[in-house]
């Protein structure tokens, strides 16, 4: 391993900013870019979420647009600050180090940024880890356990887990076995009054009301409106049809783009495979959860908390079919949140001020470090992310200087090298590079 006190003299145009001379026009340029992405991402992800959680109109016209706005300067802070802080620290030192084109220029360029977003969606992150699924499963039968027991979870991450799984699986159920078959039987009164001319819509429902109704349905189990065949099938459906049209419309922007000139295009955006694929893994999460829980209701003749831990992990194996690493490592930095601030409300954990924000900066220096020494060596996931960020500029860099350090840092780069304007070069670059 390189020792950390050896340096290199070139000037930051001669390693990060290859594609422009000038300090300020290259920031410029990566601001563009990241503000476009970042607009995209956030733009996509805020509406997504504001109708999956059923936000009211004044939410549309008052709050979106912030929140949007606010996120999206945070991501294009991030890429801007660290192209900042590289040449600042440049300038400052006099030459690279090996520690100092990545980690050293991201670490005040992270943590600056993440102090602009809200900080409800400052999660703690985590390096990468390598098996998913099983971290998944882990990380799932936990929350499932949490999200059971009372005052385990709060806020969005309890309306999330009750919007996917169902208020049926929360023990605090507030209807009782009666008051929800009163209402069942008022509703069919009520549609057999109003609906009296018999279609074929009506006799499909009728008919599946009748197959949902009679059936085996454990006392324990809220799930009053259906036996425990149909309501597993039924939560299966439902959130199949969510993730096909969450991933339907992650897809719109980039196929309308090309609309006009591949026209074919458009059938893509249905017939994907990463559609069905994320609506495999929601549904089966859902259909494996619910059913595991009704099966140990049935075994063990009694409504548990610790059923949650099971049905959560088997059902974690649903990951199989849309293997994320963002879904892996967001859930762990909630888990992760959760059980630290019940710890500090338990009075075991000391409260650290801004450790969220810290982690966070470390973390993402930890993978620039790796993005500007080692490409090899980071998810490809993420540094096709940094790629669209930057518009490909994070490619540009002439990682051939940087070889010296030992890290093989132009590995995936051995036939490109920029082409620099010698006026602006500290190092002439035919002369074979030493360090110093």
């Amino acid at each position: 391993m390189a020792a950390l006190s050896k340096s290199i003299p070139h000037n930051c145009y001669e390693i990060g900013h290859t594609w422009h001379p000038r300090c300020g026009r290259a920031v410029l340029h990566i601001t563009q870019g990241a503000l476009a992405e970042s607009l995209r991402i956030y733009g996509t992800l805020y509406l997504i979420a504001a109708i999956l959680r059923k936000r009211k109109l004044d939410y549309y016209l008052h709050k979106l647009l912030p929140e949007i706005l606010r996120s999206t300067s945070f991501l294009t802070a991030n890429g801007t600050l660290y192209i900042a802080c590289f040449c600042i620290l440049r300038k400052i030192l006099g030459k690279f180090y090996f520690w100092s084109p990545g980690f050293g220029a991201a670490l005040p360029a992270s943590y600056m940024a993440i102090l602009i977003e809200r900080k409800s969606r400052r999660g703690l992150l985590t390096i990468y880890m390598a098996n998913q699924v099983l971290l998944f499963c882990i990380t799932a039968a936990l929350f499932m356990f949490f999200f059971r027991c009372k005052d385990g979870l709060k806020g969005f991450t309890y309306s999330a887990l009750k919007f996917i799984v169902g208020k049926e699986e929360i023990p605090t159920h507030s209807f009782s076995p009666e008051a929800a078959f009163s209402k069942i039987d008022r509703t069919i009164k009520h549609c057999e009054k109003v609906s009296q001319p018999m279609n074929i819509l009506t006799l499909t429902k009728k008919l599946m009301d009748k197959v949902c109704k009679h059936g085996p349905r454990h006392r324990c189990c809220k799930h009053y409106g259906d036996n425990c065949i149909s309501y597993c099938i039924k939560g299966f459906i439902r959130m199949f049809s969510i993730g096909y049209l969450i991933q339907c419309c992650l897809r719109i922007p980039s196929t309308f783009r090309h609309l006009f000139t591949e026209p074919s295009r458009l059938l893509s955006l249905f017939y994907n495979k990463e559609n069905f694929q994320l609506g495999a893994f929601l549904g089966s999460f859902v259909s494996i959860y619910k059913g595991t829980s009704c099966f140990l209701r049935w075994v063990r003749n009694l409504d548990d908390e610790l059923h949650a831990l099971v049905a959560g992990c088997l059902a974690g194996i649903s990951m199989m079919f849309y293997k994320s690493t963002t879904i892996s490592m967001y859930l762990v930095s909630k888990l992760v949140e959760t059980i630290y601030f019940k710890g500090i409300e338990a009075g075991k954990v000391p409260y650290f001020p801004h450790a969220d924000s810290i982690i966070y900066a470390i973390s993402t220096s930890i993978c620039f470090q790796a993005a500007v020494m080692e490409v090899q060596n980071l998810r490809p996931s993420y540094w096709k992310f940094l790629l669209r960020l930057t518009k490909g500029r994070f490619a540009l860099m002439n990682r051939k200087v940087l070889d010296v350090f030992g890290t093989e840092a132009s590995k995936n780069f051995k036939d490109f090298t920029p082409k620099l304007d010698p006026r602006y070069t500290v190092v002439p670059p035919e002369l074979p590079l030493e360090l110093s």
